[in-house]
């Protein structure tokens, strides 16, 4: 063990018997060197960290906000984010249905339906790892009027862990053993193993009411009404639901928090552009917020000296990464393409995954379109900075490139493109609608050329390509291509749940209406090995080390490519006051925003 880990692990013990307090442990983190976010990171995962407020909520009363709106370039299609892999639906999904915590901007827990934040000082943390105990807040109603209590949140466990709901939760709630009833409002979540991240479940992920699913149980899921019409706990109730078009909801009368919510009624409107919607946010003040800007800087500089409002940036894990079909997009078994037993037949020779990995510019990617949005990785996982590699990656070099293609004996033929074994080598590059990842599309697309690789490009409407419709063949979750890219939110500071996506038991396939997370059809058992290993491991310093491993293996496989590390970008108008954190979803503290002046 280095004195480094040495130092750490002896100063959360002494935070544990209290010699140490929280304000120091932080302190002599940053002494060595290393960010304040880490030292937040390591007290949450050691179950010692406590939310303190870093927003301060002005209004005195309930309403008199009047309307807000906000714009969705990516309309919402379904109003329950456990059955979508489209954040644009976890962003409608959390003015309805509410989680027991979410995750604050700088990556503490900040209590929801929860009483308080569980932790080894007030007992809610089991020393061993195996169970933790939420206590919930009383008082709380349902949409309808009944009381919320822990039979709902026992239930919402049952539900979503079952594989036949296909949830795409289902990694979160999976692990736990047993969700026991202590009393109406105490719930213990005890799991299989010792738990290190026993925040997954419900943190993020609402709650849902048994009363409105009891009927909907597993393969059943999909036909409750309540994902269409919610009747959940959220400071606002639904009026209206167009999927892909609009949503419209009012102030819930009967909220569980004082003087919430600020704004009468709320409008989300999709369609358009990202482009657009910057534009009618900060230039024509027609909307007062728009979600998840992906615009080029200098276009956003522009817009902001129109003087309406402002970009804010909230940094987070979220990364734009480019995924090599490990299936084969072109043949069908068992009446599925890019089923799990075939394998992708360009990309099984390494010299041409690694060859694409050396065509991807992140420098003039970050620097010509995404300037403060973007920050060029060759890594997966880059935040918190103890998660963070020493692996260096393949640089852009197209000289290489060619090199380990013509070593590999991929030959140029007529038109210069490259084929082996009467193999062309040729690609479909597919993505959604959006200027920023068009112009990506395109730069790959150039530097492949000079690789003799054809690319082919493909965008789809954002509201299709991440919808949840296991019909739609142009999903991103199908699949039916050689190459995608987007970004996947990521839910919360620790990466644990969120490396989940490669695992193999995850494979996203008909049988779980691809849902599944792992959208690649990667399959590794080291990788798989490690990331159970990780689940159990208690030590946070061994567990970052495990971690970074997840990231080494998946990246070095080159089954992704990541392009840039990506703060969530929020264009709002000046007055309007949002407390957005980069480690969960924009609206996971949708009860504090309200407009000032």
């Amino acid at each position: 063990m280095s004195d480094h880990e040495s130092f750490l692990q002896d100063a959360l013990a002494r935070v544990r018997r209290g010699n140490l307090s929280r304000r120091g442990f932080v302190g002599a983190v940053t002494a060595l060197g290393l960010p304040a976010p880490m030292a937040l990171q390591l007290l949450t995962q050691a179950g010692l960290a406590q939310a303190q407020p870093n927003f301060a909520y002005k209004p005195t009363r309930r309403g008199g906000g009047g309307t807000l709106k906000i714009l969705s370039w990516q309309g919402p299609t379904l109003l329950n984010g456990h059955f979508s892999n489209g954040s644009k639906d976890q962003l409608a999904t959390r003015l309805f249905y509410e989680p027991l915590a979410t995750w604050d901007r700088d990556g503490s827990l900040y209590p929801v339906l929860a009483a308080e934040i569980p932790s080894l000082a007030n007992g809610g943390v089991a020393k061993d790892g195996l169970s933790v105990t939420w206590k919930l807040k009383r008082g709380v109603s349902w949409h309808d009027g009944e009381p919320f209590t822990a039979d709902d949140v026992v239930f919402s466990w049952e539900l979503l862990r079952n594989p036949e709901s296909a949830a795409f939760t289902v990694g979160t709630f999976a692990p736990i053993k047993e969700a026991r009833k202590i009393d109406s409002h105490t719930v213990q979540l005890r799991f299989e193993k010792p738990t290190p991240a026993w925040y997954d479940a419900f943190v993020g992920d609402p709650v849902l009411p048994k009363k409105h699913f009891a009927a909907y149980m597993g393969a059943k899921s999909r036909e409750a009404p309540a994902n269409l019409k919610p009747v959940g706990t959220g400071p606002y109730r639904l009026l209206d639901f167009k999927p892909g078009d609009w949503v419209r909801a009012e102030a819930n009368a009967a909220y569980h928090m004082p003087n919430r919510p600020h704004f009468d009624a709320i409008e989300i409107k999709g369609g358009g552009d990202s482009v657009s919607a910057a534009r009618a946010v900060l230039q024509t003040g027609e909307y007062d917020l728009a979600w998840l800007i992906q615009v080029e800087d200098e276009v956003l500089q522009r817009l902001e000296k129109g003087g309406q409002g402002r970009v804010e940036a909230a940094p987070g894990g979220d990364v734009e990464y480019l995924m090599l079909n490990q299936s084969n997009p072109w043949v069908e078994v068992e009446g599925e393409r890019s089923h799990v037993s075939t394998q992708h037949p360009l990309f099984r020779d390494t010299a041409v995954a690694t060859a694409i990995a050396h065509l991807m510019d992140r420098e003039s990617i970050q620097r010509f379109i995404y300037g403060r949005g973007g920050v060029a990785t060759t890594n997966f996982l880059n935040n918190p900075p103890q998660y963070q590699s020493s692996r260096k990656g393949e640089a852009f070099d197209v000289a290489r490139a060619n090199a380990l293609l013509d070593a590999a004996g991929w030959l140029r033929g007529a038109g210069g493109i490259r084929a082996k074994g009467g193999q062309p080598l040729k690609l479909l590059f597919q993505t959604s609608t959006n200027a920023s990842r068009q112009k990506v599309q395109t730069i790959f697309k150039q530097a492949a050329a000079q690789c003799g690789i054809e690319v082919e490009l493909k965008a789809t409407s954002a509201t299709v390509f991440f919808s949840g419709d296991a019909a739609n063949p142009d999903t991103n979750a199908r699949f039916q291509a050689d190459l995608q890219m987007y970004t996947i939110t990521r839910g919360g500071p620790d990466p644990g749940r969120f490396m989940e996506l490669f695992c193999s038991w995850l494979v996203a396939n008909k049988a779980n209406k691809y849902l599944g997370r792992n959208v690649t059809r990667w399959r590794n058992d080291e990788y798989d090995k490690t990331f159970r290993a990780a689940e159990t491991e208690l030590d946070p310093v061994k567990r970052a080390a495990l971690l970074i491993r997840l990231n080494d293996l998946v990246c070095s496989a080159h089954v992704v490519v990541p392009i840039v590390a990506r703060p969530k970008l929020t264009a709002m108008v000046s007055k309007l006051q949002a407390p957005i954190s980069g480690w969960t979803v924009e609206s996971g503290r949708i009860f504090d925003w309200h407009k000032t002046g």
